[in-house]
């Protein structure tokens, strides 16, 4: 993982604002229905919110923050805050997802949480 991005120290949910807080409830909320690898959900600019979760067809893959930046821009986003996932393991050696360029692309400046499959500890990607 030479390019995986840096995490902050990890700090509990509770210790989020409310609205980080709230995507990361949905980002698990997603994995959770789905029974898929990873939940995401993304805030945009306004305010409204996206989940998604891991897509793996046959004929189509994508990380659960790349279907949830998709989601927000079909939907016509101008733009996103923040970002979280959910589900990922070996967060030790930092985070490695396709989506966060995905997230860039969109909005170089959106915040981008990364949390373990419990989510009792949040990482935020270091800028």
């Amino acid at each position: 993982m030479a390019d995986a991005a840096t995490l902050t120290d990890p700090v509990a949910p509770d210790a989020l604002d409310a609205e980080d807080a709230k995507i990361v409830t949905l980002a698990r909320s997603a994995r959770a229905r789905t029974g898929a690898a990873h939940g995401a959900a993304v805030r945009d600019s306004d305010g409204r919110t996206y989940a998604a979760c891991t897509v793996a067809l046959p004929s189509l893959s994508l990380t659960a923050l790349q279907a949830a930046v998709a989601a927000a821009v079909a939907a016509g986003a101008p733009g996103l805050e923040a970002a979280a996932v959910v589900g990922v393991e070996g967060l030790e050696g930092g985070f490695d997802d396709p989506g966060l360029a995905a997230v860039a692309d969109v909005s170089a400046g959106a915040s981008v949480l990364v949390a373990g499959p419990d989510a009792a500890a949040v990482h935020r990607v270091a800028s």
